[in-house]
């Protein structure tokens, strides 16, 4: 098939997807909308289709571990259906009487979704059903290597859909092979992206000329400061790190430690399966030998994390991720970015204060507005943190993987794409959930007037300022 065919293949399934979609709003119920969202959610969460998504996923891209996908796609998918259960997505969702204004839930009409690798099968279903939900059709643009994964999920999302009598061209997904083109296609004839992945395709989301919501590049750091509970800390940090093989824009790439604990930390850390290698120089050129990310290391369980590194027989046996003492931070010090692997970069601090500033830089490096986080018993540093760095999220004593897109004992929404403000170039700050898939008409009726006086509003500046 050549490019044009291939075009004008996939403008056909964007004219059933926008077809299914306006039946399906025009159609539409509350009721449907939840059945529609729960049949995706059964789709990934039935026990024996979850193991075969998540062991496709980690034989077709080479990246995580299955047991942990399992987690993955069970407990994002359960949270997020937690996080809409009860929400009214259709019809009045507002009638504000003192204000006059009625608001009313619309569809955006067609989403576009581009999906990572990381998350083949986890990422589509979180946006299908935040898209089913509002009354949206949904396309989903796969990485080449996740497309595996996103065909088989859709057939059982199909399947589901056969037994409620629900419409399949509500979900559906860009054909095989992908292409930039295709993407780009979509992108540019869809009513709203959605773009989760490398920073090249939020850039090209976000100047496509489409409505776009897109997130950032995540490099998380985290502090650990002379308050912190260590052993605690360093098995958190620990969970977090080796989580599907820290495929996650959430897990910690950077550990800031405050000198007075250090070497009680990394006592700690050794307890936890972290081990020190003080060899930044062998780390740096093994982990990018040729200037890009050694793939060999990237994502992979630990035992071939180590063979890659060229670390066996000197780290312990049972290592589940190493961490790389150092100080230097920008573009010279790859150590101080984004690794998706099993290496943790650790810094020194000379206190709380040097700790955030480190932290700071790193942030301004990469990961701008993602997250960071903090073990401390001191509560002042959590708010000193926050309003000290370039970030949309501090996350306080807990495993930062878990805790960044929504946890059971948190109060984040549960999501696979968070989004980044300003900092990272986005325009949400936020995980993103159901309410960037809707938009509202207002019904805008007239009230008793409410004009203030001139008094009322400049009293307290003309006694301070003069009139």
């Amino acid at each position: 098939m050549n490019a044009s065919d291939s075009i004008a293949e996939l403008d056909t399934i964007i004219a059933r997807a926008r077809a299914a979609q306006r039946r399906y709003e025009a159609e539409g119920r509350q009721a449907r909308y939840d059945r529609a969202a729960q049949a995706v959610a059964w789709a990934i969460m039935e026990p024996a289709r979850n193991r075969e998504l998540a062991e496709l996923a980690v034989r077709t891209t080479g990246l995580g571990n299955v047991a942990d996908k399992i987690t993955k796609n069970h407990r994002k998918t359960l949270g997020l259906m937690r996080d809409i259960k009860g929400v009214t997505t259709f019809g009045v969702i507002k009638d504000d009487v003192d204000t006059g204004i009625t608001e009313i839930a619309r569809p955006v009409g067609v989403i576009g979704a581009i999906v990572p690798s990381t998350n083949p099968a986890a990422t589509p279903a979180n946006n299908i059903i935040n898209a089913l939900k509002c009354g949206n059709a949904i396309v989903v643009a796969p990485s080449p290597k996740g497309v595996a994964s996103c065909e088989r999920l859709l057939e059982f999302i199909h399947a589901e859909f056969a037994k409620i009598g629900e419409e399949p061209d509500l979900v559906q997904m860009i054909p095989a092979p992908g292409s930039k083109e295709k993407t780009q296609r979509l992108m540019e004839t869809c009513d709203k992206v959605i773009a989760t992945g490398s920073q090249n395709n939020v850039h090209r989301a976000q100047t496509c000329g489409t409505p776009a919501v897109a997130v950032g590049a995540g490099n998380v750091t985290v502090i650990v400061d002379e308050t912190a509970d260590l052993a605690d800390a360093a098995e958190k940090i620990r969970a977090s790190k080796t989580f599907d093989n820290a495929t996650s824009c959430s897990s910690e790439n950077a550990v800031v430690v405050v000198d007075a604990v250090y070497d009680a930390f990394v006592a700690a850390m050794a307890q936890a399966g972290g081990a020190l290698v003080d060899d930044e120089q062998t780390i740096v050129s093994r982990l990018w030998p040729d200037g890009h990310l050694n793939r060999e290391v990237i994502a992979q369980d630990a035992p071939d994390m180590i063979k890659a590194l060229g670390l066996e027989g000197q780290v312990p046996e049972g290592t589940e991720y190493i961490a790389v003492p150092t100080s230097g931070i920008g573009p010279s010090h790859p150590l101080s970015g984004e690794k998706l692997s099993r290496v943790l970069a650790l810094y020194r601090a000379s206190d709380f204060d040097a700790a955030v500033a480190t932290t700071r830089d790193i942030q301004l490096h990469q990961g701008a507005g993602h997250s960071v986080g903090l073990h401390s018993s001191d509560q002042d540093r959590v708010m000193q943190l926050a309003t000290s760095i370039p970030t949309s999220r501090v996350i306080v004593n807990q495993a930062h993987t878990f805790a960044t897109g929504g946890a059971f004992t948190n109060g984040m929404p549960f999501s696979l794409s968070m989004g980044c403000g300003a900092w990272g170039g986005n325009a949400i700050d936020e995980n993103l959930h159901w309410k960037h898939f809707m938009q509202t008409t207002k019904i805008v009726r007239e009230i008793p007037p409410r004009e203030p006086s001139l008094d009322d509003i400049f009293a307290d500046y003309w006694q301070e300022a003069g009139a």
